[in-house]
């Protein structure tokens, strides 16, 4: 697969996976109706579908490699819907997890 390739799948998933919990964040924590939790249920179900198709052949590896997109997307996410600027620390620990992301999913192995 190719490097836009895997970059889409992490991404999807990385959007799926925050509107899910944040459906459940709005009904628990904000007073939302229940009713949000269907569209976030399916989310959730999205998340965890694309991450079977992530470049990895054991599932470890694809979930560690996804967790330094998940932290950047939900910077991005902290900004365009919750309208708070992630700050220099944010982004200077975002861009170590995506360095150590690239690492874990395009190192050259062995196996």
């Amino acid at each position: 697969m190719t490097v836009p390739g895997n970059l889409a799948i992490y991404a999807g998933a990385a959007l799926a996976e925050i509107a899910g919990c944040f459906a459940v964040w709005a009904w628990m924590r904000q007073g939302a109706s229940a009713l949000w939790l269907i569209p976030g249920l399916a989310s959730l179900a999205i998340f965890a579908w694309l991450l079977t198709l992530a470049p990895s052949e054991f599932a470890g590896r694809a979930y560690a490699a996804y967790g330094g997109v998940y932290i950047a997307a939900s910077l991005v996410w902290l900004w365009a819907v919750e309208k708070q600027r992630p700050d220099t620390w944010d982004l200077t620990g975002a861009a170590i997890c995506l360095i150590g992301a690239a690492i874990i999913l395009w190192a050259p192995r062995s196996v």
